[in-house]
């Protein structure tokens, strides 16, 4: 019976070259036999290696796909060896963990002792108004630079670095394991030279061989107009030096905006509530508004205007950044309404009250000369003008 390949792997039938290597990749780390010496687990990891093999090769798996088994007395029998085909064990680690030279049971190599540095995050406090336009800040990072006295080398003036005498230069060394399977040939990183391939005898004193050392500094920050809360700015190459004085990550400015006493904040748009007294919102009127950018504006009140009424003020709320780092145009500002009803009357206001309700035709209460309620009974005052 034809042996189920896609099923070893875990894949759909239908599945693409590059969804069987990742499968593969996957099962081949976990069933290692430097991960999982267990004899269980080196039958699947031959398995899974068999089931690349077939499932990588386009005439081989056209055979699976029509219900054959090319490995069933083909190309390889039931016990043949599991990685033929890849060269050694090496090869397929050289295939799949990065390894670079290819095939032949070579390994990795010596690695770079300089290496790219790591980004920075650091946190930025901004008010409303900074957000809206913009603002040049300089800020305290703490990071790691340059060694000013070995320049990243690592070792001490008037020295240098020297072949590993446990890898030879290789960066790695090798061990061989036999099971059933057959001899199985591994590579680690030195553990002497940490994989450099050499070392370095007279460290640098200030550094201790890394090539950087962690000091103080301070970057201007440009911060566009627009920015918001939770938004990174990135600053190219402020971040981390690398070890061996390595080229710098990046620095990442994230905006920590505050409340504002005024203005509410949605995405562009702001939002104020505006209190105007009720004779206005009767009557109608111009009255100024300071807006967040561009300070007061004329704002017209229409007569009749209601409790809660929305005024929208196109272009007068936040700068819209865009992923550029540009802007297109701003966002807009909505007011609402909030109509004061006053609290306290004198008489003659009282009186005016009154009488403009028994104009209306509305229902006053009967009230005594103080403004206190006899008897808290109301009395309907009516007109003729009633409208």
């Amino acid at each position: 019976m034809a042996r189920d390949y896609y099923g070893i792997l875990g894949v759909a039938k239908n599945a693409t070259d590059q969804e069987i290597k990742r499968a593969y990749r996957k099962l081949a780390r976990e069933l290692h036999p430097d991960v999982n010496p267990s004899e269980d687990a080196q039958h699947r990891f031959g398995e899974v290696t068999t089931a690349y093999e077939v499932l990588s090769d386009p005439q081989k798996r056209k055979v699976v796909d029509l219900g054959g088994d090319p490995m069933d007395g083909g190309a390889r029998g039931g016990g043949g060896d599991p990685f033929s085909g890849f060269g050694g064990l090496g090869d397929i680690m050289d295939a799949f963990f990065g390894a670079a030279g290819g095939g032949g049971g070579r390994g990795r190599g010596p690695r770079s002792r300089v290496q790219p540095g790591s980004d920075a995050l650091i946190r930025l406090g901004l008010t409303l108004e900074d957000c809206a336009t913009g603002v040049d800040r300089e800020i305290t990072v703490d990071t790691a630079i340059v060694c000013d006295l070995c320049r990243g080398a690592g070792a001490a003036e008037g020295t240098g670095t020297k072949t590993c005498d446990t890898c030879g230069g290789a960066g790695e060394v090798q061990s061989v394991q036999r099971s059933f399977l057959g001899q199985v040939v591994t590579a680690r990183p030195c553990p002497v030279c940490r994989g450099f391939g050499e070392v370095i005898p007279d460290p640098c004193r200030q550094c201790g061989g890394d090539g950087r050392v962690r000091a103080r500094r301070n970057v201007t920050a440009k911060i566009p107009p627009g920015v918001g809360d939770g938004m990174r700015i990135r600053l190219s190459g402020q971040g981390e030096v690398g070890p061996g004085g390595g080229p710098a990550g990046d620095l990442y400015v994230e905006i920590d905006e505050s409340p504002h006493e005024v203005f509410v904040r949605q995405g562009n748009d702001l939002h104020c509530n505006f209190r105007i007294p009720m004779t206005t919102a009767a009557l109608g009127a111009t009255v100024p508004i300071e807006t967040l950018i561009d300070g007061d504006y004329e704002l017209d009140i229409e007569p009749g205007t209601q409790p809660a009424t929305e005024l929208v003020l196109t272009g007068k709320g936040m700068p819209r950044l865009r992923s550029s780092g540009r802007v297109d145009g701003r966002g807009d500002l909505h007011v609402h309404i909030d109509v004061v009803v006053p609290t306290k009357l004198d008489d003659a206001q009282r009186d005016l009250l009154v009488e403009l309700a028994q104009q209306r035709g509305e229902d006053v209460p009967s009230l005594s000369s103080n403004g206190s309620k006899p008897g808290g009974l109301f009395s309907k005052l009516r007109t003729k003008n009633h409208r």
